[in-house]
């Protein structure tokens, strides 16, 4: 049985703990700061970090990949196509790493980063997903390097996972995001009701995450592209009809960065 614990760093990122407490062992999934996970193997003595994924090559993802892996020899892993500090073992779409005890699949999610990957297992009791900072609560990462066709495709793979996925994103966006979402969505009562919900979470300081797929196909907009509603408020914003479902997409992306 893992646990999975969330380790705040900067102002709004997660670095994902996974925890094997029979053996106490854990790994660690973008740990952009050394600092938070060396905190928590000295509150925890005789433990061991054996692994470091990572999902994409921004600075806050991997700045303390070199420290981790000094201090402690931990394998690195990390998407082929991008340049990961420390890196032990390169994957590419459909491979799949063993962490923990757990079989992970690679799948790949071009758009936010050219290669950046998330990570995919079915087998723990309850199917997880960590993927980095291409799926968001209610929302999804910017396009720093990919086109919006590549984004909508990584979405439409990682949507088509089960319902009861939990997701293990790397970010605190919720709120921003459904704030969004109520603005492109006004009459889903399934958006305003997580707006109230995490409102109240993040009142008290409280983690919002992780989600699961079920809830990010009735909330999050960017995964709704086919809902007649959700088309025409994208339309209503750019003042044309956007044919088809990678133009939409598009412009919704446009909308949000803007919002």
């Amino acid at each position: 049985m893992i646990q999975i614990d969330a380790l705040p760093a900067f102002s709004d990122n997660y670095i994902w703990l996974l925890q094997d407490t029979a053996k106490r062992r854990c790994a660690v999934v973008d740990p952009g700061d050394a600092a938070p996970v060396f905190a928590w193997l000295q509150a925890h003595p005789g433990w061991v970090l054996e692994d470091i994924l990572i999902t994409h090559h921004h600075h806050d993802h991997v700045g303390g990949v070199e420290a981790l892996k000094r201090a402690t020899g931990a394998r690195v892993c990390g998407p082929a196509d991008e340049h990961i500090p420390a890196r032990d073992l390169a994957l590419a779409h459909g491979e799949q790493v063993r962490v923990l005890g757990l079989d992970l699949e690679v799948i790949a999610v071009p758009g936010h980063t050219l290669g950046h990957i998330a990570y995919y297992t079915a087998h723990a009791p309850i199917p997880l997903l960590f993927p980095g900072d291409t799926l968001f609560a209610a929302g999804c990462g910017r396009l720093f390097e990919g086109t919006p066709a590549q984004m909508h495709d990584a979405l439409q793979r990682l949507a088509a996972l089960p319902g009861e996925t939990l997701i293990y994103c790397a970010h605190e966006y919720t709120l921003s995001n459904l704030r969004f979402a109520c603005a492109v969505e006004p009459h889903n009562a399934s958006i305003t009701q997580r707006f109230e919900d995490v409102t109240r979470l993040r009142a008290d300081d409280r983690i919002s995450l992780p989600s699961n797929m079920a809830l990010e196909r009735l909330t999050n907009p960017f995964l709704r592209i086919t809902e007649t509603s959700v088309k025409q408020k994208i339309d209503e914003w750019t003042g044309h009809a956007n044919e088809g479902e990678v133009a939409a997409f598009a412009a919704l992306r446009r909308w949000k960065d803007g919002f």
